[in-house]
């Protein structure tokens, strides 16, 4: 395996001690970490709002079509976070300088 995907374990080796730190984090947090699914979902369905004009007269307007594609997407979310509240209270204890509630 090593020969076949020779980049791929250089990376990892080079890289540990960075990948691993995700296994610093709760349970809690790290199960919202890995969902990368909802971001790149998320993408995906900006991209289909945003796809169907090919030029934007500016800045602005492609803020404000952004703007108005998140909140129809919005409306399609009915899951809460699992746990909220286990969460949110680890977040202060780990990231308290940086929470505002």
């Amino acid at each position: 395996m090593g020969a076949k995907y020779r980049y791929a374990v250089k990376s990892w080796r080079d890289n540990w001690d960075y990948l691993t730190t995700f296994f610093d984090y709760p349970v809690e947090i790290r199960q919202i970490i890995y969902t990368t699914n909802l971001i790149e979902n998320l993408n995906g369905n900006i991209r289909k709002y945003t796809k169907t004009k090919l030029s934007y007269p500016g800045d602005d307007a492609v803020k404000k079509s952004i703007s108005l594609a998140i909140q129809e997407i919005e409306k399609k979310w009915t899951m809460p976070v699992k746990n909220w509240g286990i969460v949110l209270s680890q977040f202060i204890a780990i990231f308290n300088d940086r929470i505002r509630l």
